[in-house]
């Protein structure tokens, strides 16, 4: 799972978002934006040098914004999410977000010049939902499919899901989490007992510390 995350972050790397007072095109904020990421992690060996504080404040300021945690922690969870009282929903989201943010500090530092190829997108003007299909593309490799399951929000186009080579990140994290909650027998416990496991796998990073609940 670890694996399959930082192929995506590769990707994802370049999904960065900036406040803008217009909603931009799904297509069109994954494209725009990678230039300006990758233009500064190339430009700032600190990256490569595996700055913690620098890739941190990097990937708080232009990755996180553009996914929409709650949803993905909601689409992970499943049949569960309604039954987890509202504080493990507040946890969960939490440390979801935190896993992520922890597999991106990884992620910078293995950058090596990727570029991110973003296939021509027609979508409506009512159009709510979308899949951005990229490949990530380097050197003496064969190119990495990576789409982005995309809805829109007040706060425009957000990221709900990643699929790459087709694989679903938040199905496969669905499969995993349901299958830890079953092993307690009870569902309230078994919902604790998958927060300790992503506690546990969190435990020591620098993460800030943002997240909410639906």
């Amino acid at each position: 799972m670890i694996r399959m995350l930082l192929k995506i972050t590769l990707g994802l790397i370049c999904a960065a978002g900036v406040v803008q007072a217009e909603v931009v095109a799904p297509d069109a904020l994954i494209r725009d934006t990678a230039q300006e990421v990758i233009a500064i992690v190339k430009q700032d060996p600190d990256f490569k040098a595996g700055n913690q504080k620098k890739i941190l404040a990097l990937v708080d300021a232009k990755v996180l914004p553009n996914f929409d945690f709650v949803r993905m922690t909601q689409l992970a969870m499943g049949k569960y999410w309604r039954q987890a009282a509202p504080a493990q929903k507040q946890v969960l989201v939490s440390e979801f977000r935190n896993m992520l943010v922890r597999t991106y500090t990884k992620a910078f530092t293995l950058y090596r010049d990727q570029a991110v190829e973003v296939k021509p997108l027609k979508i409506a003007a009512d159009d709510t939902e979308t899949t951005v299909k990229t490949r990530v593309i380097k050197s003496g490799a064969q190119p990495t499919a990576v789409d982005y399951q995309m809805k829109k929000s007040a706060d425009g186009w957000k990221v709900y899901d990643v699929a790459i080579e087709g694989v679903s990140m938040v199905t496969s994290y669905r499969g995993t989490f349901a299958t830890q909650i079953e092993q307690s027998g009870n569902v309230a416990q078994g919902i604790d007992a998958l927060i300790k496991t992503l506690s546990d796998m969190n435990a020591g990073a620098a993460v800030p510390q943002k997240a909410g609940t639906k």
